[in-house]
């Protein structure tokens, strides 16, 4: 499949396709809002769903055929940061903890990123491999930890932070979806399969739309801090999405599989970075590192990103 029929694919999938509502909306100034309640909701839904379904892939799968992509995972949580710091510093010109700041950002995941890859993948025929939920909370919480340790080494913040990264409700979610997941294994999905697995696109889908609003509403940041943050975010996505292709390819992941990793690692996250940077980096810019990542990065992705992924993946795949 060529690589602008993948385009077009992605742009009319429901879930991008609310994500430009959600951004119509806030554009045209509708009072069309979420609650606060069920924002939360949703996210919470589908960080357990994305752990518990991995979890319970996890528990048919052979250790040894996780090992492999789960070290791929890890390198790529510690790279990723070390390539965003000194490129915030030396490109778009920051203070220090505006630049790790960022690197917390892109040093994490964002979960919708993750789940927009793997629909995407699955819609155009792939089969990436089950376990590759198992794979976001390992590139979670690495990179986020680096990030923070390379603007607060000896802080007495670092702790507090630390504790934030760790407790908070991603990191949670996702690892006790997971334990849950590979306790209960195959039995226990279906149980809750009506819940957690057959309404899962339509709550992807809303919540796609509320980041629409989000991410419109941070469009005005961009004017204050120049193009130059719009190529760090686009060029920080297009380098860490290549090498987590390559990365997932010499892993022995399938293309699927390896596009999937590669949207990962293009990703910057919005959930659990920036609660953990607020306590670590007061000092920092929101508006940069949330416009960087929400504004940029995520449509970006959501609309080219994703389907370029796929069409490496499938060269390097054969």
């Amino acid at each position: 499949m060529e690589a602008l029929e993948l385009v077009r694919l992605n742009l009319l999938s429901p879930m991008v396709l609310a994500f430009f509502l959600g951004v119509f909306a806030r554009l045209i100034k509708s009072d069309l809002a979420f609650p606060e309640a069920l924002y939360t909701a949703l996210s919470i839904y589908l960080l357990f769903a994305i752990g518990f379904k991995g979890g319970v892939e996890l528990s048919q799968t052979p250790l040894a055929q996780v090992a492999l992509p789960a070290l791929a995972t890890l390198l790529l949580g510690l790279v990723r940061p070390l390539l965003a710091y000194p490129l915030a510093r030396r490109f778009l010109r920051v203070s220090r903890p505006d630049a790790a700041a960022l690197a917390a950002h892109y040093g994490s995941v964002s979960a919708v990123t993750f789940l927009a890859a793997l629909t995407f993948a699955q819609a155009t025929g792939g089969r990436p491999e089950g376990f590759m939920p198992s794979l976001v909370a390992l590139l979670e919480i690495p990179g986020l930890v680096l990030a923070l340790l390379l603007a607060k080494r000896g802080s007495r913040r670092m702790g507090e932070a630390l504790r934030e990264v760790l407790t908070g409700k991603s990191v949670v979610l996702l690892l006790g979806g997971l334990v849950i997941g590979v306790l209960s294994g195959e039995e226990g999905m279906a149980r809750v399969k009506a819940f957690f697995a057959d309404p899962f696109q339509g709550a992807l889908t809303l919540f796609l739309m509320d980041l629409g609003m989000v991410a419109a509403s941070r469009l005005s940041a961009l004017g204050q801090v120049g193009f130059r943050l719009v190529l760090y975010g686009v060029g920080l996505a297009l380098l860490h999405g290549v090498f987590g292709v390559y990365l997932g390819h010499l892993a022995g992941l399938s293309p699927a599989g390896s596009a999937v990793l590669g949207a990962m690692a293009a990703s910057a996250s919005y959930i659990a970075a920036p609660a953990a940077v607020r306590i670590a980096l007061p000092e920092a810019n929101p508006s940069l590192y949330l416009a960087a990542s929400l504004a940029v990065t995520f449509p970006f992705n959501l609309i080219l990103g994703i389907p370029l992924y796929h069409a490496l993946a499938g060269l390097l795949g054969g």
